[in-house]
């Protein structure tokens, strides 16, 4: 393939399949926290990284990951302890985040705003080897923490007060997965940009959600989406010569759209079936809407306490098969 002929598109293609694996990968757990946005906002204050890299002539992805973790932990910060206007002092970081790179990429010595945009949506051929180690290295970093602490992550995504009875560091946790978001959207910004990084964090999912009822199906299926879109949004970029962050936001919600549609006539008759089985109907406490994700622990989970679950819990689980 001709496109394999060139250096920059091979570093291009690299970083797109990393992209496609960690932002869904940290993804599903801010869908399930109900955070679905915290990928946009960290995206805002990765800006003021990307300025400060080229104010100081630093690699402007280690600095905007820097930048990133310490907003994520403010972010987590203001959610613990401020108890009235807390959504003013994210506003402010968030905007305060945009206007600082665009000071900081403007203060730098042959710098302008022009140099942003490839930060903002992304671009092939700035792709360069030091990116790619970088993303390599940050990406390796995702993977082991979505991947090896999957159970207690989805632990306290679902409930965390009932986490937090079964001994999970609840707040430890929270942080973890604020500071991994941060450093997808690093590793991201290359390939999406910045200002779209949020959706291929939370579209793969919604899409995968269409047709699964189980965490580990919709991680995997929502990981083969991502990857599938950014391999494919890179490629169509380089041919077609448009933006790939564009390319491949615009893929990811045409395959929301094809696998929603897919879904509902799935959806209506599995819950046929599942009024056939149960003539007498569930629980009106153990309803399930059709096409949602089945979300309960499985039995066999590692975590302590998680198979002592509330009556209620257990009364649901002798009525969904």
């Amino acid at each position: 393939m001709d496109i394999l002929d060139y250096a920059f598109m091979q570093r291009a293609l690299l970083a797109a399949v990393l992209v496609g694996i960690t932002a869904p990968a940290v993804g599903i757990y801010l869908v399930q926290r109900r955070q679905a946005l915290m990928g946009d906002g960290i995206g805002h204050v990765a800006m003021t990284g990307v300025g400060l890299g080229f104010l100081l002539s630093w690699s402007p992805v280690w600095m905007a990951t820097l930048v990133s973790v310490l907003g994520a932990v403010f972010m987590e910060l203001v959610r613990w302890y401020a108890k009235t206007r807390g959504d003013i002092a994210l506003a402010m970081l968030f905007y305060g985040g945009m206007a600082g790179g665009v000071m900081f990429i403007n203060l730098a010595p042959g710098g302008s705003t022009t140099n942003l945009s490839s930060f903002l949506f992304g671009s092939l051929s700035t792709v360069s080897a030091s990116d790619v180690t970088a993303i390599c290295l940050l990406a390796a970093f995702v993977v082991l923490i979505t991947v090896g602490l999957r159970r207690q992550l989805f632990a306290v995504s679902q409930d965390e007060e009932f986490a937090r009875v079964t001994g999970l560091p609840v707040r430890f946790l929270n942080l973890l997965t604020a500071i991994t978001a941060a450093v997808t959207v690093s590793v991201a910004m290359r390939v999406v940009g910045l200002l779209l990084v949020s959706a291929l964090m939370v579209v793969p999912v919604a899409a995968a959600q269409q047709l699964t009822r189980s965490f580990a199906a919709t991680f995997a299926i929502a990981v083969a989406i991502g990857v599938s879109v950014t391999i494919g949004g890179t490629v169509t970029s380089y041919y077609q010569d448009v933006p790939p962050g564009a390319t491949i936001v615009l893929l990811t919600i045409a395959a929301f759209i094809a696998l929603t549609a897919l879904a509902t006539p799935l959806a209506r008759r599995r819950a046929r079936a599942l009024a056939a089985a149960q003539p007498g109907g569930d629980p009106a406490e153990c309803a399930i809407p059709a096409g949602s994700p089945d979300l309960r622990p499985a039995p066999d989970s590692p975590l302590p306490g998680l198979a002592q679950w509330p009556r209620q819990t257990a009364r649901c689980e002798e009525a969904i098969p």
